[in-house]
């Protein structure tokens, strides 16, 4: 039996309104939890870029890939392990601005987590922490018994360690048109 492992699958497009709902519906159909998802601007003028953490067999993911290709936006779709990636997310932290003078423990935590205050007022102040999941979440709990107000943790955001060669793809349908 094939193992489940941590795909990052990125997908490139053009910016076009409801894609995201068929993408995400390609997961669905196939009862696939998505771990992560996040969008942005790629390196590319134009084109976007998303960005989908899943646990799935390498068979399965190749599977998702072609079926997402199918979309008609879709410029090209690619899927790494982990280990092919470089990838971080980011957290942040809101909580009463007392207990950062109060329990002054709470400085050690944020200056050993590599974390840092983003604001501060006199009702609450932010951290912000950028890292691996596990990073994030073990300044969740630490943090946790202080009183959080607020917690927000982003999708992975990632780059491949190879070359994609998306430009290249993107230059062959420049010169084909």
């Amino acid at each position: 039996m094939e193992k489940r492992k941590n795909y990052t699958v990125s997908v490139y497009t053009e910016n076009n309104v409801g894609l995201l709902h068929r993408i995400s519906a390609i997961f669905l159909k196939r009862h696939i939890n998505i771990e992560s998802f996040t969008t942005s601007e790629s390196e590319i003028k134009n084109v976007y870029r998303f960005i989908i953490v899943v646990k799935m067999t390498k068979s399965g993911v190749e599977r998702v890939i072609k079926q997402i290709e199918k979309q008609v936006e879709v410029i090209k779709a690619f899927y790494h392990r982990d280990d092919e990636t470089i990838f971080q997310e980011s957290a942040l932290y809101k909580m009463k601005s007392s207990a950062l003078f109060e329990e002054r423990h709470i400085q050690n935590i944020i200056k050993d987590s590599n974390a840092r205050i983003v604001t501060v007022n006199t009702e609450f102040f932010v951290i912000e922490k950028t890292g691996f999941r596990e990073d994030t979440e073990k300044l969740y709990k630490d943090l946790a018994p202080f009183g959080l107000l607020q917690f927000t943790r982003s999708g992975r955001i990632a780059v491949s360690k190879e070359k994609m060669g998306i430009s290249e793809i993107l230059n062959t349908f420049k010169n084909q048109k």
